[in-house]
């Protein structure tokens, strides 16, 4: 395995460099280039990026409006692109022919009438980022990342996954001519989502240990080869995955709403998408910041406990278990930068049980849209939010749905068969959802037995 360029990734064209910088979260120091590793080289904490020329800027808000809203029309690649359409928010690459993309972002908003009726909140939306190219909000930060790693002429690109991170990883290293490298947690990850990395030719590792345990090697690897790392740790991820606030934004015509509501597991996302709200309020892009909240599962709870019992100022890590395996992350990377954007935009964090999470996916899924179980923890916070006055019946919400239903369709047949909760200390209190089940139905193959269950369900309902 071998690389022609340096250690240290980033841009390496003098004329781009003043276009961005790296900047540590913790002590503040600012560089042009970041280790393999995304560390701060005095503390040791992770790096941000930002943009110096925005403090003197020529950006008009108006003015971008007007500019992304024509780049719709146009039949360029990075502008069929719901991430790079966006660019002048992005570190910019020094060859626009390293640009990696696959049309990702573009992502519908969907309004929730059922859910409406089922919260007590009329103005009920989401944003439903499983409908990315592989399934996942993963992809609009891995364009990103992608096409720096290939500028700056890596051949090997790596992830520690539970799954997601690792499908888009393949998919864009497949696409961008790089080859990859993921490292799962043997056992605990959905077959659906490493059947993708497998079928877009990344070389996959089955490790007996944790997600947090893979991360740490990772870390450890891209210290010793020329390997660059694309989970939500490299800075370049989080610029991506920022530009599914500013598409949202834009969809509801640069109004915020009261609420956006996030699933929280390694908290990339979440500071991504705080960190897009904070940027276009210094813009002038939009007046005020929507309250951004972020709902982890009962058993993957590691930013609730900080908050609680760290005071916000130590990670408190758990031992995660839980059923939405997207979120089953127990030592979150990026805590640091999402107790930040809690705190400036005045949002919540809570957790939810495995038995509000599976209702709430039944719940979405009446809505004929689905969404893998992570994305359900959103709607089964809401309810949380709304029963302690932190939301009102009034205000806007918009939840942010992380991965599509097929990303994880054993926990689906596995609700609706029954099964899920059998023989379990939760059976007891998953009884409610009975009515929430849609059990396949055996019958003879005849007419009569057809109609007979018609009428039945006709009969039901009436």
């Amino acid at each position: 395995m071998s690389s022609s360029t340096t250690s240290e990734p980033g841009v390496s064209s003098s004329s781009l460099q003043a276009a961005f910088c790296f900047r540590c979260i913790e002590c503040g120091d600012t560089s042009e280039k970041a280790g393999q590793d995304f560390r701060c080289a005095h503390c040791g904490d992770l790096l941000e990026i930002t943009y110096p020329r925005w403090g003197n800027t020529e950006l008009r808000a108006d003015e971008l409006k007007s500019t992304w809203k024509q780049r719709r029309l146009s039949t360029i690649p990075a502008d069929l692109s719901g991430v790079w359409r966006f660019r002048d928010l992005l570190p910019p690459l020094a060859n626009e022919d390293n640009t990696i993309t696959l049309r990702e972002g573009n992502t519908p908003l969907y309004q929730l009438p059922r859910c409406s009726r089922v919260t007590g909140v009329p103005h009920l939306f989401a944003k439903h980022q499983g409908m990315n190219p592989t399934g996942s909000f993963k992809d609009t930060g891995m364009t990103v990342a992608a096409s720096f790693a290939r500028q700056a002429e890596f051949r090997w690109v790596a992830c520690a996954s539970t799954g997601n991170t690792s499908a888009s990883m393949a998919a864009y290293a497949a696409r961008g001519g790089l080859r990859s490298l993921v490292l799962v947690p043997d056992g605990k990850i959905s077959w659906s989502k490493l059947s993708q990395a497998l079928d877009y030719g990344a070389v996959t590792c089955q490790l007996r240990t944790d997600f947090d345990g893979c991360l740490r090697l990772l870390q450890e690897l891209v210290r010793r080869a020329p390997v660059y790392q694309l989970n939500s740790i490299n800075p370049f991820r989080l610029e991506g995955q920022k530009t599914l606030a500013i598409e949202l934004m834009e969809q509801l015509d640069w109004q915020p709403p009261d609420h956006i509501i996030v699933p929280g597991g390694n908290l990339g996302n979440s500071s991504a998408i705080g960190k897009a709200l904070l940027e276009m309020l210094k813009l002038g892009l939009i007046s005020r910041l929507p309250k951004l909240s972020v709902i982890q599962a009962e058993g993957a709870n590691a930013l609730v406990r900080t908050l609680r019992d760290g005071a916000g100022k130590r990670l408190v890590p758990v031992q995660a278990e839980t059923r939405a395996t997207a979120i089953r992350i127990g030592n979150p990377a990026s805590w640091k930068k999402a107790v930040h954007v809690l705190s400036e935009t005045g949002g919540a964090c809570e957790d939810v049980s495995e038995v509000e999470i599976a209702q709430a996916k039944a719940e979405i899924g009446a809505e004929g849209i689905g969404c893998e179980p992570a994305s359900a923890v959103t709607l089964a916070g809401l309810k949380k939010l709304v029963r302690q006055g932190f939301v009102k019946p009034q205000d806007s919400v918009v939840l942010v749905l992380t991965g599509s239903l097929l990303k994880d369709p054993d926990f689906t047949m596995e609700f609706h068969r029954g099964e899920m909760f059998r023989g379990s200390d939760k059976e007891s209190d998953s009884a409610a959802l009975d009515a929430l089940r849609r059990p396949p139905i055996v019958l003879d193959a005849t007419l009569d037995a057809i109609l007979r269950t018609l009428a039945q369900f006709e009969k039901a309902k009436s």
